[in-house]
């Protein structure tokens, strides 16, 4: 069974900057694709940036340019820079299987922006 472990969360001001971490177990993790998705207060779960196998990624639009999602497969970890944070971005911020998660997500690492 899979299980999902996201830390790196915090609160930091408009501007700065956070690295998340997605440690994974259960799973051979170099088979799959991952993703970051976020969870904000009263909105549904958004997809936020993905990895496939090969490393290729695409991200949101609203992230572009200011997110880097990458992957250490022999670690079983992909991760989340988040740079140039704004207040919009806060959020839960969920890793799991893309495009379909597994059913049984982490607990999630909330991200607070705000001066």
């Amino acid at each position: 069974q899979v299980h999902l472990v996201e830390s790196g969360g915090g609160l930091v001001q408009p501007g700065g900057s956070l690295r998340l971490s997605c440690a994974t177990s259960g799973i051979i993790f170099s088979n799959y694709a991952m993703g970051w998705y976020r969870q904000a207060p009263g909105k549904q779960r958004e997809l936020v940036a993905s990895i496939f196998s090969s490393a290729s990624t695409n991200y949101a639009a609203s992230v572009k340019g200011r997110f880097t999602i990458s992957r250490d497969n022999a670690k079983n970890t992909v991760y989340l820079q988040m740079n140039s944070l704004k207040p919009d971005d806060t959020a839960v911020y969920y890793c799991n299987r893309f495009p379909n998660g597994w059913p049984n997500w982490g607990q999630g690492t909330q991200v607070t922006v705000s001066s």
